[in-house]
């Protein structure tokens, strides 16, 4: 299924059903006067989140949204039937942001939250509540009240336990399709990762769920490359991997750069648990990935991990200090 994490559609709440004109005809009876009926409420159009999808592409096809209008009102003081709701299933985490593109609405977090964007208007009156002492045969009734229309934007930021980040080619989608069933595109050229990835790590029978991004280039947090639209994917995560090549020449420049761009991207994300990972490291002699290793430790002054995605070094360790940190986490929420 192609991925997709924004969308821009129409829509439209139901008009209310007119009022109705009428009189009560009866044998025997000369002057019935006025049982015009009230029209129906016109529909809602409500967002509802749910777990069974994970991209925005069926809103591609259909921008445009409409709730039923209400029915007319009609004779014998019978009130029109209300209009059908309008509920549009989203994936878990998608944003309702405003035509304005900043003003978030909803976000839809939990499984089976709903919300109401846009609600019916009011059925007309019927000419019976028009009647007065003066006017005993009104023959005045009201149109429905108009539904509200909007055009809103949906974005989608994927909920997952770990992002991983990391420069273009870092081998972030070899890791991924090494701990999980994920079967991202790997090839041997930046950007082969165009849109994100999930999958499902396991480690001594426990389970977590990590995000893979397109790789981040400087500039990432104005929209440069894939940019900012890729780093929102990664704000709802419990902590980052942060993976490097580690045949670069310089990997402490590569860390930097990412991290600057964390930084500038804000939202707090350059404060989130960080874990650092030497990816490649089947490439590299012992001695020299040793270098590269303490020259991260001393620029970063955290642990760092020394691991190749292909070859599989390395990986159980992480993954579990991992797994440990999303528990603790997880514990102090409760």
């Amino acid at each position: 299924m192609k991925f997709l994490d924004q969308a821009k559609i129409y829509i439209k709440s139901g008009d209310g059903g007119a009022g109705c004109v009428s009189f009560r005809r009866e044998k025997y009876i000369e002057f019935g006067g006025p049982d015009g009926g009230n029209g129906g409420k016109g529909g809602d159009v409500i967002f509802q989140a749910v777990p069974n999808l994970n991209t925005l592409i069926d809103f591609r096809y259909r921008q445009h949204f409409k709730a039923e209008t209400g029915h007319y009102g009609m004779g014998e003081n019978r009130t029109g039937k209300s209009g059908e709701d309008l509920i549009i299933k989203v994936p878990l985490g998608t944003e309702i942001v405003a035509d304005d593109g900043e003003t978030v609405l909803a976000d839809m977090l939990k499984e089976g939250q709903k919300f109401v964007i846009a609600r019916g208007g009011d059925g007309g009156r019927g000419n019976a509540a028009f009647k007065t002492s003066v006017n005993q045969a009104p023959r005045k009734s009201e149109p429905g009240w108009p539904g509200e229309e909007m055009w809103v934007w949906l974005r989608l930021k994927v909920i997952a336990d770990v992002g991983l980040l990391g420069l273009p080619n870092a081998g972030k989608s070899t890791f991924l399709a090494a701990v999980t069933r994920a079967k991202p595109k790997i090839a041997d050229y930046p950007f082969t990762t165009l849109y994100p990835n999930l999958g499902m790590a396991q480690v001594d029978g426990k389970e977590f769920l990590i995000a893979d991004i397109p790789g981040l280039i400087e500039g990432a947090h104005e929209g440069v490359g894939l940019g900012d639209r890729f780093l929102r994917h990664v704000e709802r995560c419990a902590a980052f991997l942060h993976l490097i090549d580690a045949t670069l020449e310089d990997v402490v420049d590569a860390y930097n750069s990412i991290r600057k761009e964390i930084q500038l991207y804000g939202r707090n994300l350059e404060n989130r648990t960080e874990f650092i990972a030497l990816n490649k490291a089947d490439a590299l002699t012992p001695s020299d990935a040793q270098k590269k290793k303490k020259s991260l430790e001393k620029s970063t002054s955290k642990k760092i991990y020394v691991i190749s995605g292909i070859a599989g070094i390395g990986i159980k360790e992480l993954l579990r200090d991992i797994e440990k940190c999303i528990v603790d986490k997880q514990k102090n929420i409760s």
